[in-house]
C-alpha cells in the first residue's frame, strides 16, 4: 500500500516540522511512506480569488503526483478540502475529471486518517499540559473533521483540554480574505485572541498551520506567551516524552 505525504506550500515552507512530526508518527505504524517531489501548491489562493484557469494548472500538478498513490495524507484540512472543488474545475476534461474524483477518495486530513482508517485514537503520548483547541473552518465545517481530534487528545496522558468560548467562529485569516479585506480580519483575529487568553491555556493546538499561524501572530503582537501547535506536533512531542519517561 503506497500512501504519500501532501506537505502543502504552508507546511512545507514555513513550517516543515509539523510534516516531520506527522510522517515520524505514522511510520510508527509500518507504513510505506512517500513523498512525491512533484508536488507543488494545491491551487486554493487561486481558485479562491477566481483564477480558475490559474488553479487547474497547480491542480494538474497535484493530479498527477499522487496517480499512483493509495492513500494521500494532508496537515492541512484547507488544503485537503481544496481537493474536492476539482471535480468542478475539471468538469469539462474527463481524463482530469476522472482523476479528481479518485483523488478526492483517497485524500485524508491526517486525523481523518489516524482516527477513521487505522483505527488508532491513542497513540501513546504524554502532555502534562493546559490546552486548548481551535477547530479551523474548512477542516470541521466542510470536511466534518470534529470528533477525531477530540478523540486523540482525550487519549494524551496529563493533557488538561479546556473549551474555547465561540470556537467556531473563524480567525479571519481566510487566505486572501486576510489581505483583501484586513481590517475586518484584524478585528476577528483580535476576538479569537481574547478568547484563547479567557482559557488560561498554555497550548493552543489545531489542524490547519495557516490559522495557527494568524492566531499565533496576534497573540506574539499581544505579548502573550501561549504556544501554538498542529496537533501532529503536540502527538509526536508527547510520544517522545512519554518514551524518554521510559527509559
Amino acid at each position: 500500500m503506497k500512501i504519500s505525504i501532501f506537505a502543502t506550500c504552508l507546511s512545507d515552507t514555513l513550517f516543515p516540522h509539523v510534516t516531520t512530526s506527522m510522517v515520524r508518527l505514522l511510520a510508527r505504524y509500518g507504513l510505506d511512506l512517500n513523498f512525491p517531489e512533484s508536488q507543488t501548491c494545491c491551487g486554493q489562493p487561486a481558485y479562491n480569488s477566481g483564477y480558475w484557469d490559474d488553479a487547474k494548472k497547480s491542480a494538474r500538478s497535484i493530479l498527477d503526483a499522487f496517480t499512483e498513490s493509495d492513500f494521500v495524507i494532508s496537515p492541512s484540512g484547507s488544503c485537503t478540502y481544496m481537493i474536492h472543488h476539482y471535480s468542478s474545475l475539471f468538469k469539462d476534461e474527463p481524463e482530469y475529471l476522472h482523476k479528481a474524483k479518485l483523488l478526492q477518495d483517497k485524500t485524508y486530513e491526517f486525523t481523518q486518517f489516524l482516527v477513521n482508517v487505522l483505527g488508532i485514537t491513542d497513540v501513546g503520548a504524554i502532555f502534562p499540559h493546559k490546552v486548548t483547541y481551535h477547530p479551523s473552518c474548512h477542516g470541521s465545517r466542510l470536511l466534518g473533521v470534529k470528533e477525531e481530534p477530540m478523540q486523540l487528545m482525550s487519549q494524551v496522558a496529563g493533557l488538561e483540554l479546556v473549551p474555547l468560548p465561540f470556537a467556531e467562529d473563524c480567525c479571519g485569516f481566510g487566505g486572501t480574505f486576510a489581505v483583501k479585506m484586513a481590517d475586518i480580519s484584524g478585528a476577528m483575529v483580535t476576538e479569537k485572541g481574547d478568547h484563547v487568553i479567557e482559557t488560561e491555556a498554555e497550548v493552543l493546538v489545531g489542524l490547519d498551520m495557516a490559522c495557527l499561524m494568524n492566531i499565533a501572530g496576534h497573540l506574539r503582537f499581544r505579548g502573550e506567551k501561549i504556544r501554538v501547535m498542529h496537533l501532529a506536533e503536540l502527538l509526536y512531542e508527547g510520544l517522545e516524552e512519554q518514551e524518554v519517561k521510559q527509559a
